[in-house]
């Protein structure tokens, strides 16, 4: 089946030549399906991208508060803690310097924190560490205990004392040094210092429950089907909220498989978005981390297309292109029955010419096209002279249009090297010179413009010449020499616009500049035999015969090397009518000789 349609296919594109009144509803047809697949393709994928990424943003707000909420309860731990090693039978305790030393003193400590635990569900359990290696525990669960223990063993000890009071938090340190496995616990951990002389009598160590940090963001869940968790700065996680059993172990093995790329994510940027893969599903990971504490705050979630993009959009998309195909599908049809009978009687008509019967055929009155193709037609054979002549003035139209397009090529391209050099000037902060170049590239344009004619004067040439010259003195300094011999009834000579700067631009940029020494420009206008002589000369490192014979026959395709050159030499075959005018002379390492032969009074084709 596939290999007939494949088939079918083959014969429609490669087959004999098809009726247009089956082509067209052809074409119709294919362009109509693939603009339909198209849109949809693209509407499919702007809808999911546009909806991922409003998850991804909602997930990171939610992150965000998440990390608030969280520090807001450490910070609440953090003024209870302070609120406990100020009590005042604390405080004694621990001057004594043993945690036993007073059982009366013992009694009351344990039930102002009982009580305080009983009040902040949030505390799971309360350890105070004195000097002399013992501790006393207080928790919701168990009655108060007493172990022999000495602080200063303990692996968070030096950190705590050279925090000089700051608390620090710890991931199940609650029982040191015996620890449980009933869940993860959060341990704070702060020096207790005497209110009076601020001398370290102990450590004071609170516990929280991983339950408790899920409790202060549970509410801002809202039902959604983000896996929570919270890493602490080693990267060992802390809390691993999903929804089910199913989600934690895909949480656990995500974050497990994954270690490695999300503590590189963690060290490139704060925050930010990756998706990961477990078996065939795919994740997107949102995750923020900084903070006071360091943590680490992931949220993932499934990134699945079909339910994170608006379905009913697209497909109302959908079928409105679909109904707008079949509507100019069946449009197809009438369109081509009223093009294709008025082509077929023109072409029974066509047919008898051969014959030597060239009848003509009335024109169609339903459209302003096929009324004027079957005028062409009757006016064919009548019009063959006129169409001769007319192709002559179109070839002189177009060599006229291609002549003024190398013009506005070369515009830009002086305009481009002129404002070069009053930037340079400008950035000098010689206000006096800027005026001075402001006035030379003002009498350049005055003169250029012309009063909008094409051909001016060698006089007037000259005069800009002159005036870019100054420019570009102004820009390089002591880079080249002007020398100037002009007879006085040469300057009256008409000659195109815009000729002899490019020129003097080539010499300036490809003959001197190159050289690294300051060289000199020549410009001699003599008149010899009745003709107009204009030499432009410079001593710079001129050209071999190789390079001088691509300038002179090559074609224009693609980006010419010497385009100031190459264009004004285009530009006087065109004005000249394809007279020889243009000569180059040159040798490397000595220099280039361009002569310009003008003839006078030459009616160029430009004059039409």
């Amino acid at each position: 089946m596939k290999a007939r349609l494949m088939e079918s296919i083959r014969s429609l594109s490669y087959g004999k030549p098809k009726k247009l009144a089956f082509k067209i509803p052809f074409v119709y047809f294919l362009v109509i399906l693939l603009t339909v697949g198209f849109s949809y393709l693209v509407l499919n994928q702007i809808s999911a991208s546009s909806a991922q990424k409003k998850i991804n943003e909602a997930s990171l707000q939610t992150v965000t508060s998440i990390r608030t909420n969280v520090d807001l309860m450490i910070e609440n731990v953090n003024n209870y803690s302070k609120m406990i090693f100020s009590d005042r039978n604390l405080q004694n305790l621990l001057r004594q310097g043993d945690v036993y030393a007073n059982l009366q003193a013992q009694s009351k400590v344990s039930a102002y924190l009982y009580n305080l635990m009983q009040a902040v569900p949030i505390i799971d359990s309360v350890h105070i560490y004195d000097n002399e290696g013992h501790r006393f525990t207080v928790a919701t669960q168990e009655l108060p205990t007493y172990m022999e223990v000495d602080i200063k063993d303990a692996p968070w000890y030096d950190q705590v004392v050279n925090n000089k009071g700051r608390y620090i938090l710890r991931l199940d340190n609650r029982r040191w040094p015996v620890e449980t496995a009933d869940g993860n616990i959060v341990s704070f951990i702060r020096l207790i210092r005497d209110i009076d002389n601020t001398a370290p009598l102990g450590v004071l160590v609170i516990d929280i429950k991983d339950d408790a940090l899920v409790q202060a963001y549970s509410k801002l869940l809202n039902g959604n089907s983000l896996q929570i968790a919270i890493l602490d700065e080693n990267n060992q996680t802390i809390v691993a909220d999903s929804t089910d059993e199913q989600g934690g172990v895909v949480l656990h093995e995500l974050l497990d498989t994954n270690k490695t790329m999300l503590e590189e994510q963690f060290r490139r940027s704060d925050s930010g978005y990756l998706t990961m893969h477990f078996g065939s599903r795919t994740y997107t990971v949102t995750y923020l981390s900084g903070g006071a504490n360091n943590w680490k705050f992931v949220s993932i979630s499934p990134h699945n297309s079909m339910e994170s993009r608006n379905q009913s959009l697209v497909l109302l998309a959908l079928l409105l292109l679909i109904i707008n195909g079949i509507i100019f599908f069946v449009s197809s049809f009438v369109i081509s029955r009223s093009i294709i009978k008025p082509i077929q009687k023109l072409l029974r008509a066509m047919n008898k010419a051969p014959s030597g019967n060239f009848m003509k055929v009335n024109a169609e009155q339903n459209s302003f096209e096929l009324e004027q193709l079957y005028n062409g037609y009757n006016q064919m054979i009548e019009q063959i002279d006129q169409l001769l002549k007319r192709v002559i003035e179109e070839q002189k139209t177009i060599r006229k249009a291609e002549l003024n397009a190398l013009q506005s090529q070369i515009k830009p391209h002086f305009l481009y090297n002129t404002l070069d050099s009053i930037t340079s000037l400008a950035l000098s902060g010689d206000n006096e010179q800027v005026c001075d170049l402001i006035e030379a590239l003002g009498s350049y344009y005055r003169l250029s413009v012309s009063k909008g004619q094409d051909v001016i004067t060698v006089g007037e040439e000259i005069e800009m010449v002159r005036n870019y010259l100054k420019i570009q003195s102004v820009r390089y300094q002591d880079v080249f020499e002007a020398q100037f011999e002009v007879e006085e009834d040469c300057s009256q000579t008409p000659i195109p616009k815009l000729v002899l700067q490019p020129l003097v631009e080539n010499s300036l940029y490809h003959g001197i500049r190159p050289k690294g020494t300051k060289g000199v420009i020549r410009i001699s206008i003599k008149n010899v035999d009745g003709s107009t002589k204009i030499s432009i000369s410079d001593d710079g490192i001129g050209m071999s015969r190789e390079e001088i014979e691509q300038i002179l026959f090559t074609e224009r395709q693609g980006q010419i090397k010497s385009f100031g050159l190459w264009g004004t030499m285009e530009r006087l075959r065109i004005f000249y009518d394809d007279r020889d005018v243009f000569h180059i002379e040159s040798e490397p390492g000595t220099g280039t000789n361009i002569t310009l032969i003008l003839p006078n009074g030459v009616d160029s084709p430009w004059k039409i």
